[in-house]
């Protein structure tokens, strides 16, 4: 396996993010747990995705905030650091209104609790392992996995 470029490494995230948009999310320094939500994504936007939410939800407030993501195949994790604000374009919320989001509020589109938050990001730490086939002969033997071209790939990434 040859070192990958953190580009390279970037653009993974977001295609393995697009695949399952599930993350875990959490405001940095409130000591609260972190919460699993369902990211909306936008091909067009490289440093931006939002969540649809309610005013009560402990992110609300927005600020600083952390989001941690795992590939379906666990082939990819990442952990994301940015700033969570209030979406206050309703071209946007509408855009990307669904009936799947439309089922979490009581009055739809018109629910005063609806709240579409926008997370900006600063930067990320991610790891890819797809480890080479010696790598993984290794790891099945029990010896010691040596250097990246054995284990996988490591970037971080400033937006």
């Amino acid at each position: 396996m040859s070192d990958k470029s953190p580009t390279e490494i970037r653009e993974a995230m977001w295609k393995a993010m697009a695949a399952s948009p599930y993350v875990m999310l959490g405001l940095t320094g409130k000591h609260q747990h972190s919460e699993p939500m369902y990211a909306v994504l936008d091909e067009d936007a490289d440093s931006e995705f939002w969540f649809y939410t309610k005013r009560d939800n402990r992110a609300a407030e927005g600020g600083p905030a952390m989001v941690q993501f795992i590939a379906k195949g666990h082939d990819l994790f990442a952990c994301i650091s940015g700033t969570l604000t209030e979406e206050t374009d309703t071209a946007l919320i509408d855009k990307y209104w669904s009936k799947q989001v439309e089922a979490w509020y009581e009055q739809g589109r018109q629910d005063p609790s609806l709240l579409m938050l926008r997370f900006d990001l600063d930067s990320a730490e991610i790891w890819e392992t797809d480890q080479s086939l010696l790598g993984k002969m290794k790891m099945f033997t029990g010896q010691t996995i040596k250097g990246r071209d054995e284990a996988g790939s490591h970037a971080k990434v400033d937006v």
